[in-house]
């Protein structure tokens, strides 16, 4: 929900760091590796109870991911594999945190954390499948251009998910409440997104076809020889 507000206010104070990190030879996909592999420690961190180590790391690893899209635009290095590159592992990421608290205090957070997990799959289930078929009707990306693929807007996104987990560090006992919380709203952000991009995609298909319909075929057309 906040993405498209906080997104164009954080890409200038990137610009002096990535113009560093190009004249150094380091490329896009490198910085998206280095960050996947900086939040990874947060995992162990956060299962020994190491709060503000694991916050360090969450906030590396966010820092990271975007320098790594901004330096990809900059140094012309954008890519469909760069892209899925990114995705994947910033998943992999989010799902990694709440498994750190389960680990570390598993009868506390267990079913809050699972919970969690499982919405988690709903909206980028739902975030990701839409973007295949917006990439086959050519669906504009009016709030993210810049992105390699087309963003499927929810009540919970990028923002609020990096939030949620910093307050998880600060406040880790009470995690189960603040993870069930935002449960509740990935499933509202999954319902949001099956249910406007349903619609969305049957509404072009709609168009598509109609469109089809209006092309005159040249099988019906007569050829007449003088």
């Amino acid at each position: 929900m906040l993405d498209k507000f906080i997104t164009p206010v954080i890409k200038p104070l990137l610009t002096p760091v990535v113009m560093l990190m190009h004249k150094r030879g380091m490329t896009a996909d490198q910085l998206t590796v280095v960050g996947f592999l900086v939040g990874l420690l947060a995992v162990p961190l956060l299962a020994f109870e190491m709060w503000y180590g694991a916050l360090v790391a969450i906030t590396l690893n966010r820092i990271l991911d975007g320098l790594d899209g901004a330096l990809a635009r900059y140094a012309n290095q954008s890519s469909s594999a760069g892209g899925f590159l990114d995705i994947t592992l910033d998943f992999l990421f989010y799902a990694a945190i709440p498994l750190g608290f389960i680990l570390a205090n598993p009868e506390q957070n267990a079913i809050a954390g699972s919970l969690l997990l499982a919405t988690f799959i709903g909206t980028g289930s739902s975030f990701l499948a839409f973007a295949i078929a917006a990439e086959k009707f050519k669906l504009e990306k009016p709030q993210f251009k810049y992105k390699s693929f087309y963003y499927l807007n929810g009540l919970t996104e990028g923002t609020e998910t990096i939030a949620l987990f910093i307050a998880f560090c600060i406040w880790p006992q009470h995690f189960a409440v603040m993870a069930s919380i935002f449960a509740i709203a990935c499933g509202i952000t999954i319902f949001t997104r099956i249910h406007g991009g349903y619609h969305t995609l049957k509404q072009q298909e709609a168009d598509a076809n109609k469109a089809a319909e209006n092309v005159p075929s040249s099988s019906n057309s007569e050829v007449i020889d003088d």
